[in-house]
């Protein structure tokens, strides 16, 4: 390959690269890291596509767990290696001079978005943006019975405090005592002589 034409290759290599990662920092709360001195794109902290471009060409790594399988047939990808593979992380590779599909890639970076941002920021969610602190909506705790010190509670104050009728009556029913003979498995009735 001459010269000029190795360049012209990375060239389309190196666009298809910022359109991608045109598309990851568009989704919303995303964030750019270098931790392996790779381009990361992270949701919240975790971690959900990765660009490579160096000399061996073009790496696109993402989680699909929907297209997985249909994308594992396609030449160019395979299970990403250290054992994500099995959580269905997969690597496309594009060498100089191969065409790397943007819009495919395009979609797979969308659906490992979606596979690792919380459900608030998908598109499975009530809206693909985050929700605004004026929508955000604050649940007040349940305020506890104070009981004087020496006191035990009454059962109001019990069902109060526990915040559940159901788990008031499951305690109730642990704390009946059974007669002594009851509980060693002999019988409660009175002997006959």
């Amino acid at each position: 390959m001459s010269k000029s034409s190795a360049s012209s290759s990375d060239a389309a290599l190196r666009a298809a690269e910022v359109r991608l990662r045109d598309v990851m920092l568009a989704l919303p709360q995303v964030t750019e890291e270098f931790p392996w001195g790779h381009r990361t794109a992270k949701v919240k902290g975790k971690m959900f596509a990765i660009l490579v471009l160096d000399e061996r060409g073009l790496h696109v790594t993402t989680k699909l767990p929907q297209s997985n399988e249909a994308a594992l047939m396609l030449p160019f990808a395979e299970p990403t290696g250290y054992g994500l593979g099995k959580s269905g992380w997969v690597t496309a590779r594009f060498a100089a001079g191969e065409v790397a599909p943007v819009e495919l890639l395009s979609l797979w970076i969308r659906e490992s978005f979606n596979a690792v941002a919380p459900k608030a920021l998908t598109d499975g969610g009530k809206g693909a943006k985050a929700p605004r602190s004026s929508q955000v909506k604050k649940s007040t705790p349940v305020r506890k019975k104070a009981v004087p010190v020496g006191k035990k509670p009454t059962s109001v104050a019990k069902k109060v405090a526990s915040g559940s009728k159901k788990t008031v009556a499951k305690k109730a029913a642990l704390r009946v005592k059974t007669p002594r003979t009851a509980r060693r498995g002999t019988s409660s009735r009175p002997k006959q002589s």
